[in-house]
């Protein structure tokens, strides 16, 4: 192969692989990524305020001895943290609105809600 094509394929595969960086940007950006932790059966913080339109990850720490379920009807998601655990959940994109959410095994007291805007 002469020398000649060896660099116009070597450029080639440069322009490509600059054109898909570009186009991948996003992707490569990552989730914008939330935290929420469960200490004596409550979520801290109870309030989330997340971007609208925007898919997040929700990392979920259970700082209890025993376990713990996110749950929310709203956000159609529910995951059993264990005690001593932290867990990923991916959550949106939303709409602009509230979404509440609670712990299935504490209901009355870990509760919480995402707000998107």
């Amino acid at each position: 192969m002469s020398s000649l094509r060896v660099l116009m394929t070597a450029a080639f595969r440069l322009v490509l692989f600059a054109v898909s960086v570009l186009f991948y940007m996003p992707a490569i950006a990552g989730k914008p990524e939330f935290e929420v932790a469960i200490r004596q059966h409550l979520f801290e913080p109870s309030v989330i305020v997340i971007p609208a339109n925007t898919k997040i990850k929700l990392w979920v720490s259970n700082e209890d001895t025993t376990p713990e379920e996110f749950e929310s009807y709203e956000l159609n998601r529910e995951k059993v943290v264990l005690g001593g655990q932290r867990s990923l959940i991916f959550i949106g994109p939303l709409p602009a609105g509230e979404y509440p959410f609670f712990g299935e095994f504490n209901p009355k007291s870990a509760q919480g809600k995402i707000i998107a805007e």
